[in-house]
């Protein structure tokens, strides 16, 4: 006699069988559409840097909104790493700050001595820019750059960007280590920097980096800091005969305890690549860059993107890439 226990069976494998095929074709198209997919290299800082966070944030907007691009960011120890690396092919864009990019065109600073040359590389757009704030105790009596003189204070440890930010002012001011009464070269590490400002060994140090920042949020409402401005005329000079550096403004109530803006100056991290990097590769990370400035700055105020008409006049000292010029010649 003929039952149909064996039908439910007979079913269940067929149907594992044709689910099996399905997921196959899936698969092989998902791979198919990866395969086609250009991967970018985006050279950023260490991780816990501002570089890293702005890095990760733009390489996700990339991957959702840029067509056929897989982004993926590539942490490295600092800038000049990342130029030479850029430079050589090992990657493909990255982020730079104003002044190192302007060193390694021009051989100045740590590329003095460099048997390279960086001429291929090219800009591609701003992306926030780096403020140099000089922070002082309350209680001595620094209203101005001049007022250091004769001060106990703090320059950073060597190469640090703290200590390349006060060798700038250092120079336009030719100022010499014995014009002060201390100077120190403590390190951020281990808060070495801020334990010797509150328990004041040292009088005033420069912050460099984004605003607003916690360190500068602590040094304000736990140990009486004060911003001072650095708009002096040396430092208008300096600026108008080095394009890496520009005016910063730091607006009021950036910071709780700070009621007034604050006049200073600094650099500019830029989205830096090679020129060999195709044009429409580059015209689609602008594209969705722009596109989600929104998200950018709801990020980190820091990441709020000038204008394109801007961003094509803003010069740093390098070329603008071909598929920035073309971005930014068709959206005017």
């Amino acid at each position: 006699m003929i039952t149909d226990k064996g039908i439910p069976n007979r079913f269940f494998r067929r149907f594992l069988k044709f689910a099996c095929i399905i997921s196959v074709f899936i698969s092989v198209g998902l791979f198919s559409l990866s395969a086609n997919a250009f991967d970018i290299l985006l050279g950023v800082g260490e991780s816990g840097t501002f570089s890293h966070f702005a890095g990760r944030t733009m390489s996700r907007i990339i991957n959702k909104n840029a067509d056929d691009i897989n982004c993926k960011i590539v942490p490295a120890a600092g800038d000049v790493d990342n130029l030479t690396n850029l430079r050589g092919g090992s990657l493909d864009i990255a982020l730079i700050d104003s002044r190192m990019l302007y060193d390694a065109l021009n051989k100045k600073g740590q590329f003095e001595f460099l048997d390279i040359t960086y001429e291929n590389l090219r800009t591609l757009i701003p992306m926030y820019q780096i403020p140099f704030t000089l922070v002082v105790r309350g209680d001595a009596d620094i209203t101005s750059l001049d007022d250091l003189i004769g001060k106990r204070i703090n320059a950073g440890a060597p190469l640090s960007q703290q200590h390349l930010a006060f060798d700038t002012v250092m120079k336009v001011k030719n100022w010499r280590n014995v014009d002060f009464k201390l100077f120190e070269e403590l390190p951020a590490s281990h808060s070495q920097d801020t334990m010797a400002f509150c328990h004041g060994a040292v009088q005033a140090m420069i912050s460099v980096g984004v605003n607003p920042n916690s360190s500068l949020t602590h040094l304000l409402k736990l140990c009486k800091a004060q911003l001072v401005n650095m708009d002096d005329d040396d430092i208008q000079k300096l600026i108008g005969a080095n394009p890496a550096f520009t005016n910063i403004t730091v607006a009021a109530g950036v910071y709780p305890s700070q009621s007034k803006e604050i006049a200073t100056f600094g650099t500019t991290a830029l989205l830096v690549a090679s020129e060999d990097l195709d044009v429409q590769t580059v015209y689609k990370i602008i594209n969705a860059l722009y596109k989600n400035s929104k998200r950018l700055k709801t990020a980190h105020s820091a990441l709020t993107l000038i204008s394109a008409d801007a961003a094509k006049k803003f010069n740093a000292g390098g070329k603008l890439h071909p598929g920035a010029v073309k971005y930014f010649e068709e959206h005017k």
